[in-house]
């Protein structure tokens, strides 16, 4: 007997060491991809130089979970076993020490489960939660009804609610399991009777009232289940006491009155009824455990119905008030809670101190004022980036693969002068290579990088209406003085993948004529795949080309999250970023850089108007990150130390944030006012830039960004970065602006911009216009433009004759105390390679307005000035070989627009022809005659003009 007690003592210890064995099989199984990702994310964290901060998470992880795993499971292992002992007592029964090991073993399991799930949830999803909670900083602005700082809502009040979600998940389960319990003892003691023929509950007698329905049931049972049910009972009226108290804050988040925060009703009404509950839930989970204790049910449940009823009761008067006392009376009302909403809403968006100027608009702009302000007109521009990014593709892509994704607009001092430029990077696109050359080797280890990138000036295009071109080709070429010394771009916004460097396979560099220049990488970026790195990015990766191939050596090197974007999500992904990173060239040392805006936001700061469409009610620029194209190095600039968030970020991730200080000076120069930035605050200041509650009571002053047409569309008026001189300042500046117009009008009556240079940038500026007069608006002047005589059957007659008419953004441009309004006209014709070009520019000021082919001819038509940008590009400025070989071009675009029936174009193609020919004359002194062509025209509408015959290079 002892021998098979001892044999199937044995038996079961080699099961259960199966089952150990099987599970640890399986969860190896299932968390092998999760070691290979953590593994090689911290071999890329370790490259990148942060791996302080891929650890904090970890450590926070472990630091948290350990102990609150061994407490959970203390707690289960505790009450589990209390229950066990309960349950033999009330059953009476007995277990021999084998069984009673497994059921203390099954009680141990289950703890290891319980405290497990609830340990996960609350380290996977309260982590950082817990880090801001303890590293969180001051806000410095107090809330104007509970006198907190800001940082107790954005910081501390989501962990303590975090917490007692936790809480009342945590007590939600002990009663399951208690209600469980019980329910089996009572299944138990049922059936027990029912074998005994004793009735539990004699249903006979209840319904011929022969006994009271207390009396026919088991008091015991129902004792039992008061008292442990008393406890967690009471417990969640505790919890639900401390959340009604904290619901008060939730008043600053209100949508009750007329703007968003606590209205006179929330004040006045809901914060007591908060209050009252909170009290009654507190002093209800007293009388809940005294009368569930005491076995006295109306003690018991007094406080919770009583906490029903003061709820109902609370919801009724404060419709009430909000009726019969707040709307007969709403301004004087709600005048307080308007002030705090105005209040909290500028400082939450950073509006709080915008620089209001008075600008009396005067119509006394002289030629010599024009001459005066070179520097503003000489960045006035007259392209477009959307056109410009077309055109780059076309005549600077130079292969298939090659690809600008985006066309950036900064500012550089080329040949000593402060310019407005467009720059876009020309990145290779692997999915561009043709089918057959989309192999492993190509686009892992030979197509790796993109190389250079084109600038041309905002302010000038050639006579063909295509930009200038001051930087072009491949290797980069420049007639200026910019340095350009590693055009090669590793890490962009079109860098998708992954590639492997340093490799036995040449990359391809750039295309040099009919054949290809190779290098090798000279960079620091990568990870090398030597020894069991390699066959850990050949499992990370899912390639087993990266294990087999004989081009990768020990000094190979792969480089992952080359996308900019993926990049610094992948390091900061609780930081937003921007979605439009632009190209840097650092003239300190000729190598290129990107720069992504990252963002701060919350939905939690009181008062504050939420922007719409969106949850968020605060928002700062306060992060700039720079990402060397070649290298990789990402690095993190704080340029904002007032924001809370950036500054609680950096207590939580030391090793991660710089100062700006730190920043290289040839990349600081490029730092811009973030556009998306100043979309969110120039939406908000159109409603609250009146900070009088009773005109903003009644939206009286209330303003929307003007209108354009671009394109062959109407939209709002896109924030543009532009060029001017503020009043009081004696340099033009870069500036991000927006035009705003009253509600339903199209006259303008301010001009909102954000200055970018220098000690000044951050600065907003709101120019005011006076409300005496009318100053005509964005969509004032396209009005204008649409009924002027000239211009707009010029415009119709075009957009007939097989050319589309693209009207470019209108910009608003301040001289002195005037105000220039400039639009370029572009010509498309209706085919499907053809390239917008730059034909006309109209300007309007004052009463005037006028379409030439030139900004200066603009102006000098406006202002009758001989003005002169002295930027070259012009025909004035080209030799006579140059003129020749221009002349012999536009004659052939003239010829091929007649052929096509392209009337528009080929009348622009003549008087550019005739001026190119009127130059000549000047040049060489001679006169030149113009023959007309024999052929007829292929239509039956007759060309304003003839094509003229080629001229005689000789």
């Amino acid at each position: 007997m002892a021998d098979n007690k001892k044999k199937q003592n044995t038996l079961n210890k080699a099961n259960i060491f199966g089952i150990i064995i099987f599970l640890v099989i399986v969860v190896g199984i299932s968390s092998f991809g999760s070691l290979i990702s953590f593994v090689s994310d911290y071999k890329w964290f370790s490259e990148v130089g942060y791996t302080g901060t891929f650890l904090t998470k970890l450590r926070t992880q472990f630091m948290i979970g350990v102990p609150l795993f061994i407490v959970l499971m203390i707690v289960f292992n505790y009450y589990l076993t209390y229950l066990k002992k309960k349950y033999f007592k009330e059953m009476s029964l007995t277990l021999d020490k084998d069984n009673m090991k497994k059921v203390n073993l099954g009680i141990r399991l289950g703890s290891i489960v319980l405290a497990f799930f609830f340990t996960v949830s609350v380290v996977s999803s309260m982590w950082f939660e817990i880090l801001e909670f303890i590293d969180g900083q001051l806000f410095n602005v107090s809330d104007p009804i509970f006198n907190q700082d800001i940082g107790f809502y954005v910081f501390k009040l989501p962990f303590i609610n975090s917490i007692l979600n936790f809480l009342m998940a945590m007590l939600f389960i002990f009663i399951v399991i208690t209600v469980a319990f019980n329910m089996i003892i009572f299944t138990a003691k049922t059936t027990t009777r029912m074998r005994s023929g004793e009735k539990v509950i004699d249903f006979e007698e209840l319904s011929h009232k022969r006994k009271p329905f207390n009396d026919t049931i088991d008091k015991k049972t129902i004792t039992n289940i008061l008292n442990q049910v008393a406890f967690f009972g009471a417990a969640f009226l505790l919890i639900l006491g401390i959340r009604s108290w904290l619901r008060s804050y939730d008043l600053l988040y209100s949508t009750r009155g007329k703007v968003y925060g606590a209205s006179y009703t929330d004040i006045m009404v809901s914060l007591k009824l908060y209050r009252i509950t909170a009290v009654a839930a507190i002093a209800g989970a007293v009388t809940f455990f005294l009368g569930a204790r005491r076995k006295n049910l109306i003690l018991a449940l007094a406080m919770p119905a009583a906490l029903i009823v003061i709820t109902i009761a609370g919801g009724i008067v404060g419709g009430a008030v909000e009726t019969f006392v707040v709307e007969p009376d709403q301004i004087s009302k709600e005048m307080k809670y308007i002030e705090y909403n105005i209040e909290y809403t500028q400082k939450a968006y950073g509006l709080e101190n915008v620089k209001e100027v008075e600008y009396p608009v005067k119509y006394d702009l002289s030629k010599n004022d024009i001459n005066v302000n070179s520097k503003i007109i000489n960045n006035i521009r007259i392209n477009d980036y959307r056109p410009i990014e077309q055109v780059y593709n076309q005549i600077q892509g130079i292969r298939p693969y090659y690809v600008y994704n985006d066309v950036d607009i900064d500012r550089y001092t080329i040949n000593g002068e402060y310019k407005q430029v467009f720059l876009s990077a020309r990145e290779l696109d692997q999915s561009k290579l043709d089918s057959q050359a989309q192999t492993w080797i190509n686009q892992v280890l030979k197509y790796t990088h993109g190389y250079g990138f084109s600038l041309s000036p905002v302010n000038n295009v050639t006579s063909e209406g295509q930009p200038i071109l001051l930087v072009k080709d491949i290797p980069p070429t420049t007639t200026t003085d910019l340095n350009i010394t590693q055009p090669e771009i590793y890490f962009g916004e079109m860098t998708n993948d992954y590639v492997i460097v340093n490799t036995d396979e040449e990359e391809f560099d750039y295309p040099s004529g009919s054949d290809n220049v190779m290098t090798f990488y000279d960079g620091t970026a990568g990870i090398e795949l030597s020894g069991m790195n390699k066959l850990l990015f050949t499992i990370r990766q899912g390639s087993l080309k990266i294990f087999i191939s004989n081009n990768i050596n020990s000094d190979s090197r792969i480089i992952l999250h080359r996308n900019i974007l993926t990049r610094v999500k992948k390091i900061a992904p609780f930081l937003t970023f921007g979605s439009d990173p632009y190209l840097v060239v650092n003239q300190d040392d000729g190598k290129l850089y990107w720069i992504i805006e990252a963002f701060s936001l919350s939905e939690k700061y009181p008062y504050s108007q939420p922007i719409e469409d969106y949850s968020y009610n605060y928002i700062r620029n306060p992060i700039k990150v720079v990402i060397d194209a070649y290298n990789g190095d990402t690095d993190f600039y704080i340029t904002d130390k007032t924001d809370a968030l950036a500054a609680t970020y950096r207590e939580i991730f030391p090793d991660l944030f710089k100062d700006l200080d730190e920043m290289p000076q040839g990349i600081k120069e490029h730092i811009r006012y973030a556009q998306e930035y100043f979309n969110v605050q120039s939406e908000i200041y159109r409603t609250y830039h009146m900070e009088n509650p009773t005109v903003f009571f009644g939206r009286e002053d209330l303003w929307e960004i003007s209108e354009e047409k671009y394109m062959e569309a109407v939209q709002k008026v896109e924030s543009n970065y532009v060029m001017f001189e503020l009043p009081g300042e004696d340099d033009v500046e870069f500036l991000l602006s927006v035009p705003y117009s009253p509600v339903g009008k199209n006259n303008m009556t301010a001009l909102f911009a954000a200055r970018n240079d220098g000690d000044k940038y951050g600065e907003l500026v709101l120019y005011r216009y006076s409300k005496n007069e009318n100053i005509p608006g964005t969509n004032m002047i396209e009005s204008r433009i649409d009924q002027d005589s000239e211009i707009s059957p010029q415009l119709t007659l075009w957009s007939q004759e097989g050319s589309n008419v693209l009207r470019g953004n209108i910009l608003v441009i301040p001289i002195e105390e005037s105000l220039l309004y400039i639009e370029p006209i572009y010509l498309q014709a209706d085919n499907e390679n053809s390239l917008p070009e730059m034909k006309k520019v109209i300007a309007a000021y004052a009463d005037n307005i006028v379409m030439e082919d030139t900004l200066e001819e603009a102006l000098n038509s406006l202002f009758g000035s001989d003005y002169d940008s002295g930027e070259g590009g012009g025909i004035e400025d080209k030799t006579t070989k140059d003129l020749i070989i221009e002349a012999n071009e536009l004659y052939k675009k003239a010829d091929e627009a007649l052929k096509n029936g392209e009337w528009a174009r080929y009348g622009i193609y003549i008087e550019q022809l005739k001026k190119v020919l009127t130059q000549l004359e000047i040049n060489e002194g001679i006169e030149l005659e113009v023959e007309e062509p024999e052929e007829e025209p292929t239509t039956d509408e007759e060309p304003a003009e003839q094509p003229v015959t080629p001229i005689n290079p000789q």
